[in-house]
């Protein structure tokens, strides 16, 4: 089965954009080609529980299994030490991609308390777009009762835009709510 939005994105997204542009061709049109969501948590270095738990809130977020990232080197400020676990990360590809972007447009940003849209200016230069999230019970799956601490996460959103311009123009026309 097809995702919705990329079933959209094949039919009427890249040739309005091939259009817009004037590109010769279609595999000039910018495309998703993943998504890395991130959950940084620092006290999973202490307690396991923690960690625990976001795995488990990240998996049913995603319906992918997350991976646990390690510290690099040690931070005695932080009482941290090379190789503890301080959080997690899931990288999408594909149909699994354009299914979560669909939900995260249409379903959970809406669902965000005072939501006026998202940064235009958290572009790198090369395509790519991040932002964070301030807690994971705006996504339906989560189910708000059971939450034991409220966690944000970091959505990294890598295209194969050549300019902020292109990608900003792909996401448009993905549903993004930017800021005015």
């Amino acid at each position: 089965m097809i995702p919705r939005l990329l079933e959209q994105y094949r039919k009427e997204i890249a040739p309005a954009i091939k259009n817009n542009n004037g590109y010769k061709s279609i595999m000039r049109v910018p495309r998703v080609k993943k998504v890395v969501l991130n959950m940084g948590v620092g006290e999973a270095a202490h307690d396991v529980k923690i960690l625990d738990a976001c795995l488990a809130d990240l998996a049913k977020i995603t319906g992918q299994k997350p991976v646990i990232t390690r510290a690099k080197k040690d931070i005695s400020n932080f009482k941290i030490r090379k190789g503890l676990p301080v959080g997690c990360k899931v990288t999408l590809r594909k149909n699994i991609m354009y299914e979560f972007l669909d939900r995260l447009v249409n379903v959970a940003l809406p669902r965000i308390r005072d939501f006026k849209g998202i940064s235009k200016d958290s572009f790198d230069g090369g395509g790519s777009y991040s932002f964070g999230i301030s807690e994971q019970a705006i996504f339906p799956e989560i189910d708000v009762d059971k939450v034991q601490r409220v966690q944000g996460m970091d959505i990294t959103i890598v295209t194969n835009a050549r300019t902020n311009k292109e990608a900003l123009e792909l996401l448009e026309h993905f549903g993004f709510p930017f800021k005015k």
